[in-house]
């Protein structure tokens, strides 16, 4: 198991970039809400912790992982107001939260397949937005609680610190 002895929501905020004018969007499915909530407070919390500025935080929710892809689409292309009200400005980076459990059919599998080609397919485009994948694939609730703030941590922690590493990234060149 990828995460044995792994704490997913550990970083050490001190070794990454400054985050302070960084504009982050959440894409969250409502599939699965008590994982992708749990998640995105992770997210969140985490992106405050290391200085991004709440007013820079825009969340869309989608109905399911696979709406995902358009919605991160949606907001690699579109523009949010700044604290100016009159300026318009796009994101830095984007995560992407989502939850399948594995079931009794290959939907799961189909699922899966879409949504993590559908992300890589954004990371690829020419809007140079990155986007991160904080898609838990679980066979059970059980793995997906334990990766959502139980026993091994939150990976949506995790996929706010690939973030704001992204964005750096991405503000670099």
């Amino acid at each position: 198991m990828a995460t044995a002895g792994k704490d997913l929501s550990h970083y050490d905020k001190d070794s990454l970039p400054d985050a302070s004018d960084m504009r982050i969007g959440i894409v969250v499915s409502e599939w699965n809400e008590d994982i992708t909530e749990n998640l995105f407070k992770g997210a969140h919390q985490t992106l405050l912790d290391c200085g991004v500025d709440k007013e820079r935080i825009f969340r869309m929710d989608v109905p399911g992982s696979f709406e995902l892809i358009y919605g991160c689409k949606n907001m690699q292309y579109s523009s949010y107001p700044t604290k100016n009200s009159k300026l318009r400005k796009g994101l830095d980076a984007i995560i992407a939260i989502g939850n399948v459990i594995r079931g009794e059919t290959a939907h799961f599998d189909f699922v899966c397949q879409g949504v993590t080609s559908g992300i890589k397919d954004l990371n690829l485009n020419k809007s140079k937005v990155p986007v991160i994948f904080c898609v838990l694939t679980d066979d059970t609730h059980a793995q997906s609680v334990a990766r959502s703030g139980g026993v091994h941590g939150n990976k949506g922690s995790e996929a706010a610190v690939a973030a704001i590493k992204m964005a750096a990234i991405k503000q670099g060149f």
